[in-house]
Parts: C-alpha cells; sequence; structure tokens
C-alpha cells in the first residue's frame, strides 16, 4: 500500500505539468488564430457609380439616365413631361398650318382657293371694305400659331437638357453621405432686437 501511495504521489507533479502545457499551448493555438484573422483583410467591393455614363445614357434615351441612379419614380415623369409637350406641339401646329393656308388662299386672288371658308367666320368680313381687316386676322392667327409652336418646341429642347442635367446631379450625389454628423440643432439663445435683449432661438447645422 505504501508502495502504491508513492506512486500516486508521484503522479500529481507529472500531471500538473502535462495540465499547464495543455493549458499554454492551447491558449497560444487560439492567440495565433485571433491574429491570423485579424491579419486577413475583408476586401468589399466598392460600385463605382458614374455621372458620366448617367449623362450619356439620358442623352441617349431620356429617363435612362435615371433608371441608372435608380430614381424610377422619375421616369414616368420624363415621359410624361415630353408626351405633354409634342401634343401641344402638334396641336398648334395643325392650327398653324389652318391658318396659313387660308392665308396664303385669301390674298392669291384665286377663286378655286378658298379654305378660309371653312373657318366658319361671320359673313360680313368677307365683304369688300372689311377683306383687308379680314386678311390681317388671318395673318395674325398664323403667326400666333406658329410662335406658340416654336416655343414649344424651344421648350421641349430645354426640358430634354433638364433631364440630361438632372440624371447627371443624381449621379454625383448618389453616393452621398447622409449620416448622423449632418444635423440641424435648434437651442433657445439671445437675440437683439431694438437694442434689447430678447429670447428666441437658434439654428445650429452640424456636418
Amino acid at each position: 500500500m505504501m508502495h502504491r501511495k508513492k506512486n500516486i504521489n508521484s503522479l500529481k507533479p507529472h500531471g500538473a505539468c502535462i495540465l499547464l502545457i495543455l493549458f499554454l499551448t492551447t491558449g497560444f493555438s487560439a492567440l495565433s488564430q485571433n491574429a491570423v484573422k485579424d491579419s486577413i483583410t475583408v476586401k468589399k467591393t466598392v460600385i463605382i457609380h458614374s455621372p458620366r455614363k448617367a449623362t450619356i445614357y439620358s442623352a441617349i434615351l431620356p429617363g435612362l439616365g435615371q433608371i441608372y441612379n435608380h430614381k424610377y419614380w422619375k421616369v414616368p415623369l420624363v415621359y410624361g413631361g415630353f408626351a405633354t409637350l409634342g401634343y401641344f406641339i402638334n396641336f398648334n401646329n395643325n392650327e398653324y398650318t389652318i391658318y396659313r393656308q387660308a392665308y396664303s388662299d385669301i390674298i392669291d386672288n384665286d377663286p378655286n382657293t378658298h379654305s378660309y371658308l371653312n373657318l366658319k367666320v361671320n359673313p360680313s368680313f368677307l365683304q369688300a371694305d372689311r377683306i383687308t381687316q379680314f386678311t390681317d386676322a388671318l395673318r395674325g392667327q398664323k403667326d400666333y400659331w406658329r410662335r406658340n409652336r416654336d416655343l414649344l418646341v424651344i421648350g421641349t429642347a430645354v426640358f430634354y437638357a433638364l433631364n440630361v442635367i438632372d440624371a447627371s446631379v443624381d449621379a454625383h450625389f448618389f453616393t452621398f453621405d447622409m449620416g448622423d454628423d449632418l444635423t440641424i440643432n435648434w437651442v433657445p439663445a439671445p437675440i437683439m432686437c431694438m437694442d434689447k435683449k430678447v429670447i428666441g432661438f437658434q439654428c445650429r447645422f452640424t456636418f
């Protein structure tokens, strides 16, 4: 029995040393794993949003730049604007064509050309003493509808340019950071009014 106790007592220091070695090795291995993990850099894919592409897309096809910028709600506005302008251009052009032909017919002194009679005008305007007044009125209407048509064409060109500018501006602000650093604080503060201090509010921008 005494021999067995000596063996058991002799094993205790060895067991403690083995446990200490296992603890140290597992600890160092964990530290080495953390070091490896920390040393690995995670590469994030950065999507570059190009204002140049948005501008070209909108110049080629209106609304395409807005789709590229993910502003899908603007596409119906773009095409709705072009459709409205196109409708009024066509309407004014038709009126201009009618009055241009009527004016041409009344000044050519050809009895076979009388499209001005289709305008449903007062017959008194066709009397000899008022025909000059009627001719001037036709010329005025012709110029009026032509001017409206031309202004609408210019407006369409401006609208097209605004469509391109809008896509370009949206693309520049596509990655704009609207974080918590951009704040507006309203705080009470004394304000001078007529050489007297009164209580008011002060607006502070933080960016």
